[in-house]
């Protein structure tokens, strides 16, 4: 994926489907805390592009780190927003480490579908049995494709909810 806006079509899909029991914005920062070590080897030029980041070992980690850092930055960022929850209507946790969890799993998947370099079930295996199981172009079109549904999906439900 080119970094983290592509991973969030799949996460806009969710919250249209799950409206408060999914939060995108930890789902979000799940992204690109995924993304932070890829980044660094861009920038350095040295590493594994695709590391222990992303495989599901680190994605757990990983998911962990977002999901309490997550928690407190998307409270703060709701309130800054004076959006319905706040810092005083916090996100319930199982909410943050679900969103989170899925965040960096769905990361690995579907980086592992077109990049060669991801090796998700490391230390187990160094194989990669999702690289190209769909071509790249298809998985780009299916997460922008899920964002536009999920989107829809979410503003019908509002609007819904609005007029009873």
């Amino acid at each position: 994926m080119p970094f983290t806006p592509i991973h969030m079509g799949p996460g806009i899909f969710l919250k249209g489907i799950l409206q408060g029991s999914f939060s995108l914005m930890v789902f979000g920062w799940t992204q690109i805390v995924m993304d932070i070590q890829p980044l660094i080897v861009l920038l350095s030029g040295e590493g594994h592009l695709h590391g222990f980041s992303h495989t599901y070992i680190g994605a757990t980690l990983l998911a962990v780190f977002s999901a309490i850092t997550g928690k407190y930055l998307s409270q703060f960022g709701l309130w800054v927003l004076k959006i319905e929850n706040s810092i005083y209507t916090p996100i319930q946790w199982w909410v943050v480490f679900l969103s989170a969890f899925i965040g960096s799993f769905s990361h690995v998947f579907l980086d592992s579908i077109m990049h060669s370099d991801v090796q998700p079930i490391y230390p187990f295996t160094l194989a990669n049995p999702l690289l190209e199981i769909i071509p790249v172009a298809v998985l780009h079109k299916l997460c922008m494709y899920s964002g536009l549904i999920g989107a829809a999906i979410y503003y019908f439900i509002q609007w819904r909810n609005k007029r009873t």
